[in-house]
């Protein structure tokens, strides 16, 4: 929930500054360019754009439209295992080199 309220800040100074704090989105635009569109390197970049849509719909319903179902009010305050920030190594890790080699 904490993670929310710090983007919904970003989120309210502008959308663009709100991009500019997810650097793996802009990874993943470079990955492209650089791959020449590999099949890997699009699925990052679709990834982190459904993660990034995600947030903003989260934000817009928790914070502007104030309107959240129980069930999610309930996930959202549920602490996160230790091991979830690192997820995302282990996901991203495996796509970036399977990018650069296709």
């Amino acid at each position: 929930m904490g993670m929310l309220v710090q983007m919904h800040k970003k989120y309210d100074t502008n959308v663009v500054v709100f991009l500019l704090y997810h650097p793996t989105f802009m990874f993943a635009i470079w990955l492209i360019m650089v791959t020449g569109f590999s099949i890997a390197s699009v699925a990052l970049l679709l990834i982190k754009t459904i993660d990034i849509a995600t947030k903003i719909i989260l934000i817009q319903q928790l914070f502007e439209k104030r309107q959240l179902s129980q069930e999610l009010s309930v996930m959202l305050l549920t602490p996160l295992h230790p091991a979830m920030p690192y997820l995302g190594l282990i996901a991203y890790s495996p796509m970036v080199y399977l990018s650069l080699l296709g």
